[in-house]
């Protein structure tokens, strides 16, 4: 199984503010649907929330949360760590795929990042308000593997990193 984190961050962190992206960047909204879709993916309940507490098309949903869920959609499972999530995705990856995406929050990236074998990063060279935060990548676990640049509708950059 391989973990990957996939996000979009401002040059000053932010990845979310009042449980809404604080951009709209519709090239970095598809490459977010075309890379996790037929996959798992492991999200907080307010990232879940986020996308209006339904799954999004052909995806398995992992979501953590504190609260006593139950999930009354196939493809919807709640569970109540981060390791629990991973445990409940492994006999999921025959159907779903080896890479299992984990999409947010900040609290979930930063609990997942020492497990953590590939991060999707868009990086949009601007300063946004907002109230969640991706953390710090490792540099010295971490290398910069690919970058694409792109201008419009601000400049922005799709990085991938691996786990060396």
């Amino acid at each position: 199984m391989i973990l990957t984190h996939v996000t979009a961050m401002s040059q000053n962190r932010v990845i979310g503010t009042q449980n809404k992206l604080p951009w709209n960047i519709p090239e970095d909204l598809k490459f977010f649907r075309d890379t996790t879709k037929g996959h798992i993916m492991i999200m907080g309940r307010k990232t879940f929330d986020s996308i209006g507490a339904k799954p999004l098309p052909q995806r398995f949903h992992i979501v953590i949360t504190r609260q006593d869920l139950q999930s009354t959609h196939p493809l919807v499972k709640y569970v109540k760590t981060l390791d629990e999530a991973i445990e409940a995705a492994k006999p999921l990856t025959a159907q779903w795929g080896e890479e299992v995406f984990i999409v947010g929050g900040g609290e979930i990236y930063k609990q997942s990042m020492p497990v953590t074998d590939k991060i999707y990063l868009t990086v949009i060279y601007k300063d946004f308000e907002g109230d969640t935060y991706y953390p710090e990548v490792p540099m010295d676990k971490f290398e910069l593997v690919a970058q694409s640049d792109r201008t419009d509708p601000v400049p922005f950059s799709f990085l991938t990193y691996k786990k060396k």
